[in-house]
């Protein structure tokens, strides 16, 4: 949940690490530091803050060529954020310093072993006992390699390590377990990253570490094992990560979603026809599934609940939805014939990774829906589909969202028998893109919206069918962005309870497209209208009845019913963008929020 970077080469190391960790910033963080070699010998920097209060605090200083240079961005999990809690950390002799994302499960255990020894901690952390733990193997006329490869045969936990040991500055050792990390390679220089988007523009090769690999890196060569990864092509601009003419990167990805449904469909969606070349290698495996279980966290386990509903709709096969925090611990049934499909933007979501280890060894046959090529669930599930977004970089998902349920239902269609409801729906899928890009240019007036409700501090949004997960995930974008309490309710749940908190301080944003349940939140409507609600309605252009009910309408395109969601989260998306801007929030780095959680 926090951010690696590396180098090694003939350049300015410094410089280069600092703008690796900037383009990192989105995974979340709140205090950055540095290790690095100058004409006097190793320099330690850390700040609590962002990173340009580290860059001040650098200033005009420069890291020497051909030795390494490590940085971090630190999220915290053990230790408040402070500069004593800040990585890199070092050992007693302050000879090892090292960065860590992940967490370290037995860090107490080893705590107190290594003071019974004479170990002294300077932090709260978990990592810190890392460092103690090479230097006490250390003592035992290890090579510092050897020492390393020890140490990490004692730590339960996982972890995505850059270590430099200042009696070998020419190299930086590295190890993998469970939280990402991926080398670069350029000529004469080499980089450590938490994921390829700090590399772009930089690095022309990368190398995706699987667990268990570690070794080294020098400007002359490196070494890797116990096996060798495989080398592959960095295909990312630096133009992608940048923002552009957009002030935030929250609303430039808002605006790319034209083109990122466009590009999940491309080579894939035909009139009579849905290829999917990741399945390929299961088709006949899966024309024998009974059941489905999709398993996600956070948005993208709300589009598992619309990918069951079009599962079960569309497919005709019976699906249920676990969140992957809950699956791990659950001794559930495993149905013969069943597959399992994780979702998962960055391919790294700790609970995700875990929920799918515990499937693979249930046999059980798993895929698997990422964004990140080459990720780890991307690696481990059997075959799988990539979204093709494009890199996420605002923590809050906009456009991997569409994306992925684009996606869900190019598998519905995949695995449809119906060719009738098939060929219905394909056809409508083509039509996406442009009515997306319909809805976006109305973002003017959601603006002015955002601005009127700014002043609510509780919010109910309600849907039902396929636009209940809808209203899920606006109510989850207006916290991530509002800090607001808000909660996304089936409707036809509305007088089971939720109803008692209706009064005219708590707004309700209604998802009430003309579909199969329109009377039915019509009827919800006018129960919250006759309790003194105001109500915020999205509703299908040319309903003249919602503007008699609802206080303000945000009208979409019509589609079909499977589609709404589709349309309708535009909205929700740029609504929960301006009212976080109207209240002075970060939107693109929101606070307590990681983009890529790979810790439990």
């Amino acid at each position: 949940m926090c951010g690696i970077a590396g180098y090694i080469g003939e350049k300015d190391g410094l410089k280069i690490v600092l703008d690796r960790l900037k383009l990192l910033e989105y995974r979340g963080y709140d205090s950055a530091g540095v290790l690095f070699f100058s004409n006097t010998g190793a320099k330690l920097k850390k700040s609590k803050g962002k990173l340009n209060v580290l860059s001040k605090k650098l200033g005009s200083t420069s890291a020497l060529p051909l030795l390494a240079v490590i940085g971090h961005t630190r999220w915290a999990t053990h230790g408040i954020p402070n500069e004593k809690n800040a990585h890199p950390h070092t050992d007693c002799n302050k000879k090892i310093f090292l960065a860590h994302n992940g967490i370290i499960e037995n860090y107490q255990e080893l705590r107190q072993q290594l003071s019974k020894t004479g170990h002294v901690f300077k932090s709260q952390t978990d990592t810190e006992i890392i460092a103690h733990l090479i230097e006490e193997c250390c003592k035992s006329n290890l090579s510092f390699e050897k020492a390393f490869e020890t140490a990490l045969t004692k730590v339960v936990g996982a972890y995505a390590l850059a270590v430099v040991y200042t009696d070998e500055p020419e190299r930086i050792y590295f190890a993998k377990l469970g939280s990402p990390l991926i080398i670069g390679v350029a000529e004469k220089e080499y980089f450590l990253a938490s994921d390829p988007t700090a590399l772009a523009g930089m690095a022309k090769k990368i190398m995706y570490l699987k667990d268990g690999q570690r070794g080294w890196l020098s400007a002359s060569g490196h070494k890797i094992g116990p096996t060798r990864p495989k080398m592959e092509n960095l295909n990312l601009s630096p133009e992608q990560a940048q923002k552009g003419k957009f002030p935030h990167f929250m609303i430039k990805e808002i605006s790319e979603q034209p083109e990122t449904v466009r590009d999940a469909f491309r080579g894939r969606l035909f009139a009579n026809r849905v290829k999917l070349g990741g399945l390929e290698n299961v088709a006949r495996e899966l024309e024998k599934i009974k059941r489905i279980e999709i398993i996600a966290c956070g948005t993208s386990y709300h589009a598992g609940l619309l990918g069951e509903l079009l599962l079960e709709e569309i497919a005709g096969i019976p699906t249920k939805v676990i969140e992957a925090s809950e699956y791990r611990y659950r001794d559930n049934v495993l149905s013969p014939m069943t597959a399992c499909l994780f979702i998962s933007q960055s391919g790294e979501t700790a609970d995700t990774l875990a929920a799918l280890r515990k499937a693979n060894g249930r046999k059980a046959l798993t895929l698997g829906l990422v964004n990140t090529v080459g990720s780890a669930i991307a690696r481990e599930t059997k075959a799988g589909v990539y979204n093709h977004a494009g890199p996420e970089i605002g923590v809050a998902s906009t456009k991997a969202f569409t994306s992925q349920l684009s996606i869900l239902n190019l598998i519905a269609l995949f695995l449809a028998k119906n060719s009738r409801k098939r060929k219905l729906l394909a056809r409508e899928l083509n039509l996406i893109p442009e009515k997306i890009k319909t809805t976006i240019k109305d973002g003017g007036k959601i603006k002015l919206l955002a601005k009127k409700y700014q002043k609510y501090n509780n919010f109910m949004f309600l849907g039902r069918k396929y636009n209940y997960p809808a209203a899920l995930e606006g109510a989850l974008k207006l916290k991530e962005i509002g800090y607001v309490h808000a909660e996304g309710k089936a409707a036809g749940e509305l007088k089971h309870g939720p109803i008692a908190l209706i009064d005219k301080d708590f707004p309700t944003i209604a998802l009430v497209n003309k579909n199969s349940v329109y009377e039915k939140m019509i009827s919800n409507l006018e129960e919250i209208k006759t309790r003194g609600g105001r109500i915020l309605a999205i509703a299908t252009i040319g309903d003249k009845k919602i503007s008699k009910i609802a206080d303000d309408v945000i009208y979409v395109p019509k589609t079909l019913e499977p589609l709404e969601p589709l349309l309708n989260v535009i909205p929700l998306q740029i609504f929960a963008y301006y009212f976080g801007v109207a209240r002075g929030h970060d939107v693109d780095k929101p606070r307590n929020l990681a983009k890529s959680v790979t810790v439990e």
